[in-house]
């Protein structure tokens, strides 16, 4: 088992590399639902969060309220393969979407983009724009190199020692 200070700082460098993550909720008869998103992580002060520009569908909001568990996946073609176990929370602050507006348009491409033209996302406020925080419980990060050559000593895995984060039964 990995640090955080080694995997979140592996994780961050190859899921930006990747940009779009596949991120799965769970509906209400506990089928899981996937839609690519594209998450922005942010590392600091010995703590990873990822931050995700969204419509808060009536979809998103029921599965996220019924568990609010989901599962975060990045593959490119290389093979690099990254994911994050993450508790998720829908956010409507008018501060946090501020904030959250300005990190993606202030980014450079492709990581950071204007959310202004994704119609109906007019500015931070807009009714169809919310911010979906992830916290992560659980980090993989496997470099296609490692697969190619048989070097599973390549993967970095981390979970969270805190119980309260980690769903029942997570392993």
């Amino acid at each position: 088992m990995t640090d955080l200070e080694t995997a979140a700082p592996a994780f961050v460098a190859m899921a930006h590399s990747i940009v779009w993550a596949s991120i799965a909720t769970v509906d209400s008869a506990g089928r899981p639902r996937t839609r690519i998103l594209h998450p922005y992580w942010v590392w600091e002060h010995g703590r990873l969060t990822g931050w995700v520009a969204t419509a808060p569908t009536a979809t998103k909001r029921a599965h996220i309220a019924r568990n609010p568990f989901v599962s975060c996946n990045y593959w490119s073609p290389t093979h690099d393969t990254c994911a994050a176990e993450c508790r998720a929370d829908l956010l409507f602050d008018e501060e946090v979407r501020e904030r959250v507006w300005h990190l993606f348009r202030d980014t450079p491409e492709p990581l950071g983009y204007d959310p202004a033209g994704v119609p109906g996302w007019e500015k931070p406020s807009s009714p169809d724009f919310a911010v979906m925080r992830l916290s992560p419980w659980r980090l993989r990060v496997f470099p296609g190199a490692g697969l190619k050559a048989g070097l599973g000593s390549a993967v970095l895995t981390w979970q969270e020692p805190r119980p309260e984060l980690t769903p029942q039964g997570a392993g």
